[in-house]
C-alpha cells in the first residue's frame, strides 16, 4: 500500500475585511480607531486593529466601546462593497488554486496536497497573497499546515497581514504555548469550564488524562484532546456557487429555551421545503446553522435521499441540531438551509408508495398558496 501523500492546507482570512473596506472606500480612516455596525442591537460588528489596541472587540456593546475609546470612528457598513470585494478574492482563488472552500465571505480554506511535486507550497501560497492583495489592496494574512485547524491558528498568530508556515511534525511545539481557547470553536464559556478544573494551556490540555477529559467535558473534552495534539480531518470541500434555499432568524434577545428553538427550526424547515415544492425541486443536502452571542458561528450538514417534504426533512435538521448545539449556551442566530437541488423528476423515494404522501402535501400547500405560508404547520412549529 502506498503511503497517503502529505497534506498541505493553506489558511486565507482577509485582514479585519469589513473595516479594510470601509478604509478602502474612504482613506481618511486609515491608521483611526474605526468599528463597523453595531447599531440595530447595540454591538460592535467589526473593528480595526487600532481600535483592538484599546480593548474594544467584535460583539462587545457600542457603549462599552465609546467608554474605552471616546474619539472612536462609527460607520454602519456598505454590504454590497463587501459581497463585490469578497467575489473578487474568490475568483482570483478560484483561477489559481486546484481545490478551494469558502468558509465565509472574507475567509479561504486550499488544499494543495501533490503541488508539492511541481511548486513549492509556500512559496507559491505567498504569491498567492500577494497576487490578491496587489489586485484588491485587501490585507490578508495565511497560515499554512497539514490540516484545517491548524492551518487557521496559524494564520491568527501571522496577523494582522502577515503569513506563518507550521511545517510536518512542529504542530505539538506550536500549538503547546497557547491558551486554550486559541483553538477554533473554544469560546469563553468553555475555556472558563477548563479553567476550573486546572487546564489553561493547550500544552497542560495535551498532558491530561483522556479518561479525565471524559469525565468532566464529554466527548468534547476526548475532541479537544486530539486537536491539543495537532491533529484533525476535516476536509476541503470543493466550492461551488451551489443553488440552495434558506432562512435564518437573529433573536431580538439571545434564546435558551430548547422548546422554543425547536418550534422555530420546524417553521423555517417548512417554510423552505415549501418553496422547493412550489418550484418542484428537492434537496439533498441539510444544513443547520447557530450562531452564539459572542458571533462565533457553528454549521453542519450531511447529505439526504432527495426530499422536498417536511417529515423527511424536519428530522435531519433536529439531529443535525443536536449535534451542534452547545447545552445550555444562549442562542443569538439560528438558520436552515437546503442544497444540492435538482429538478424532481423522479420518484423521491422509489422504494416505499409515495402517492398518499403526496396527495396530502398538495392539500396542504393548496391551502397555504390560498391563505398564505403560515395557515397551516406542524403543531412543533408552533410557539
Amino acid at each position: 500500500m502506498s503511503a497517503q501523500p502529505q497534506r498541505h492546507i493553506a489558511h486565507f482570512d482577509l485582514d479585519s475585511f469589513f473595516v479594510s473596506v470601509e478604509v478602502l472606500n474612504n482613506p481618511s480612516l486609515k491608521g483611526k480607531p474605526v468599528i463597523v455596525g453595531g447599531r440595530e442591537r447595540g454591538v460592535v460588528a467589526a473593528c480595526s486593529y487600532e481600535a483592538r489596541k484599546f480593548g474594544i472587540h467584535s460583539a462587545m456593546p457600542v457603549k462599552t466601546a465609546f467608554k474605552l475609546c471616546p474619539h472612536l470612528i462609527t460607520v454602519s457598513g456598505s454590504r454590497g462593497e463587501y459581497s463585490k470585494y469578497s467575489r473578487w478574492v474568490t475568483d482570483i482563488i478560484a483561477a489559481e488554486a486546484p481545490l478551494f472552500e469558502k468558509a465565509s465571505i472574507d475567509e479561504f480554506y486550499l488544499d494543495l496536497t501533490g503541488m508539492d511535486k511541481y511548486f513549492k507550497p509556500f512559496e507559491w501560497t505567498q504569491a498567492l497573497r500577494k497576487k490578491i492583495i496587489d489586485a484588491t489592496q485587501l490585507p490578508i494574512s495565511f497560515g499554512l499546515a497539514s490540516n484545517k485547524m491548524v492551518a487557521k491558528m496559524a494564520t491568527n498568530s501571522a496577523k494582522p497581514n502577515g503569513c506563518k508556515w507550521v511545517q510536518p511534525g512542529e504542530e505539538i511545539a506550536f500549538l503547546s504555548p497557547m491558551k486554550l481557547n486559541a483553538i477554533p470553536g473554544v469560546g469563553d464559556h468553555t475555556f472558563r469550564k477548563f479553567l476550573q478544573i486546572g487546564i489553561e494551556t493547550i500544552e497542560e490540555l495535551r498532558q491530561t488524562r483522556l479518561d479525565v477529559l471524559e469525565h468532566y467535558m464529554g466527548n468534547y473534552g476526548v475532541e479537544l484532546w486530539h486537536r491539543a495534539h495537532g491533529r484533525h480531518d476535516g476536509v476541503v470541500s470543493d466550492y461551488r456557487e451551489a443553488k440552495s434555499v434558506s432562512t435564518e432568524n437573529t433573536f431580538e434577545e439571545n434564546k435558551t429555551d430548547i422548546d422554543f428553538l425547536m418550534a422555530e427550526l420546524v417553521r423555517m424547515t417548512e417554510k423552505i421545503a415549501f418553496e422547493l415544492r412550489k418550484d418542484n425541486q428537492v434537496a439533498g443536502c441539510v444544513a443547520v446553522k447557530i450562531r452564539y452571542p459572542n458571533f462565533e458561528t457553528t454549521s453542519k450538514q450531511t447529505t439526504i435521499s432527495y426530499s422536498f417534504y417536511d417529515d423527511e426533512i424536519i428530522p435531519v435538521a433536529k439531529e443535525l441540531f443536536h449535534q451542534l448545539y452547545r447545552k445550555g449556551q444562549p442562542v443569538r442566530l439560528l438558520g436552515v438551509r437546503l442544497s444540492e437541488l435538482t429538478a424532481d423528476a423522479m420518484q423521491t423515494n422509489m422504494f416505499s408508495d409515495v402517492t398518499k404522501k403526496k396527495d396530502l402535501y398538495k392539500a396542504i400547500d393548496a391551502v397555504k398558496n390560498r391563505f398564505g405560508k403560515t395557515v397551516v404547520g406542524r403543531a412543533g412549529g408552533q410557539e
